[in-house]
């Protein structure tokens, strides 16, 4: 028998001859059989959901955590998490938002832990921050040559908040998350989530109060 392949098929021009050779590229599996295959044993699967994901979770811890390697350790955690729950997922919501509940949640206990260790807190502005404040609090003005003075004051802020008006003001402020997506993220239902931000948003007032800036608020 002759095992050449006769008819259409034999003569058809391959793909990266014709100059596409994205055509035989190999597709991107995706985080659902990644999920499978990780539960299967290969953990080259689960090495391939944490390249795909950290940067995302990084930027998340980053968010809630000023320290860029205290931000990465936490990653860690939040990945350790990840693989001892992952049988629990279920597939009923993207693997992604799965996996930011699981960030949130971890970073809000970080939070509270850090809070039973709490650093000193400072509860002045330099002259730098006063100036900043000074010119553009009133105006609310988005364009600032003085970045930095105000990225330290709400950090200076964000450091006095407890660990829920911290993680509140974060997801609705900073992200700008909805507060049903919020509620989702954190466990917490949608009239406690509006609680707890109404709350943070005072709890900030009075911090800023005790920083000399009452006349701003």
């Amino acid at each position: 028998m002759n095992p050449r392949v006769r008819g259409p098929l034999h003569v058809r021009a391959s793909p990266i001859a014709s100059g596409n050779p994205a055509a035989h590229a190999p597709m991107e599996p995706t985080d659902d059989e990644l999920v499978r295959s990780a539960l299967e044993g290969q953990s080259s699967a689960f090495d391939d959901l944490v390249r795909r994901h950290q940067s995302r979770l990084f930027q998340l811890a980053r968010r809630h955590l000023p320290d860029e390697s205290e931000a990465a350790d936490l990653v860690q955690d939040i990945f350790v998490k990840v693989w001892l729950n992952l049988a629990s997922w279920r597939g009923d919501a993207p693997f992604e938002h799965w996996l930011l509940r699981i960030g949130v949640r971890t970073c809000y206990d970080h939070l509270r832990s850090r809070r039973r260790q709490r650093e000193p807190t400072l509860s002045h502005m330099s002259a730098d921050e006063a100036a900043w404040l000074e010119r553009h609090a009133p105006s609310e003005s988005p364009a600032s040559h003085d970045a930095d003075a105000a990225r330290s004051l709400v950090a200076k802020v964000f450091a006095q908040l407890s660990p829920a008006g911290r993680l509140i003001l974060t997801l609705l402020e900073i992200e700008d998350r909805p507060v049903k997506e919020i509620a989702d993220l954190t466990g917490w239902s949608v009239p406690l989530v509006k609680v707890r931000a109404f709350r943070a948003r005072a709890e900030m007032r009075r911090i800023l109060s005790r920083m000399g800036v009452h006349k701003y608020l």
